[in-house]
């Protein structure tokens, strides 16, 4: 039959989604996206534009915590069937997400109700998750606490996974897919919702700098997890003299101690950094200090200097 949809998301997920779906028979009736920042184009939008979807990009639906009502009315003139959200950053009022005939279906990449929250990835590397997922759920007001159409888990989390590889090569097709046979369910009327359930339920916020910082001094098991985390964005950082020093491209070389203190460069050379670290040494493939990312070696830091 084919659905009107209205699509809240962003980015090259957001895009082979929405393709997806208008590829399958169903009707793009409008397209949110966050507002342009002037630097690359987001694929979403581009997409929109290209195929003449309305394009839509607002920052957010309310204003001092109510529904801004004139947007509200914006988006009920589309007369979408259902909301589909493959990767948004906009929290939805309940006069939207509640608003089509079916609803809202929203994505997240971990296995709810384990690892809530806009930064699931990291944090499942961070804790040393040894198995992900993806979970597509019908949001409702809490943070992806909503009815569950579909699971899918069994993915493992590799040592040497970071964020980039555990998203892009792993959960990121899964989650298309997903999407895709969730809205055909619902088009179909098969789909069926479970409720999330109570035991292993967590909440992780976003990974600012604050939760990038790392402290040296912590057992190398859990500083590798958090570079592996933050990689390749914000970047797990330390200090040098002040200068914060972010560090991508880690393993584990040794897990013998090193003999010096924690944060100590013991190596500066093509293979990178070796950073003695409480319990053992890690290498540093790339290193980004105030000019840029570059390989560790051209880093500018020496034997001897010592990350706090």
């Amino acid at each position: 039959m084919g659905l009107k949809l209205a699509i809240f998301g962003q980015a090259p997920f957001g895009r082979d989604v929405t393709q997806r779906l208008a590829e399958a028979g169903h009707e793009i009736v409008g397209v949110q996206v966050p507002p342009d920042g002037g630097g690359r184009p987001d694929p979403l939008a581009a997409e929109a534009e290209a195929r003449g979807w309305p394009l839509f990009r607002y920052k957010g639906y309310r204003r001092k915590g109510e529904a801004v009502a004139e947007r509200v009315e914006e988006y009920r003139a589309l007369g979408a069937d259902l909301n589909v959200l493959p990767f948004t950053s906009v929290i939805l009022p309940p006069e939207i997400v509640d608003a089509p005939r079916h609803g809202s279906v929203c994505f997240h990449p971990s296995l709810l109700p384990a690892f809530r929250g806009g930064a699931a990835l990291s944090w499942q590397i961070i804790e040393g998750a040894t198995e992900s997922g993806i979970s597509v759920f019908q949001p409702d007001e809490g943070v992806d606490t909503g009815p569950l159409y579909l699971q899918r888990g069994g993915v493992p989390v590799e040592p040497t996974d970071t964020m980039a590889s555990l998203y892009f090569d792993k959960l990121y097709p899964m989650g298309v897919e997903a999407m895709v046979e969730t809205v055909a369910a619902i088009d179909a009327g098969t789909a069926t919702l479970t409720p999330q359930r109570s035991e292993g339920a967590s909440f992780q916020g976003l990974i600012d700098d604050a939760a990038a910082r790392l402290d040296l001094g912590e057992p190398l098991a859990r500083v590798e997890r958090r570079i592996r985390g933050c990689d390749p964005s914000p970047g797990a950082w330390a200090e040098l003299s002040g200068e914060p020093i972010r560090l991508f491209g880690c393993s584990v070389e040794s897990t013998t101690a090193p003999g010096e203190p924690a944060g100590t460069i013991l190596a500066a050379d093509e293979a990178g950094l070796r950073l003695a670290v409480e319990g053992g040494t890690l290498r540093i493939a790339k290193v980004r200090r105030d000019a840029g990312k570059v390989p560790a070696a051209e880093a500018g830091l020496a034997v001897g200097d010592r990350l706090t």
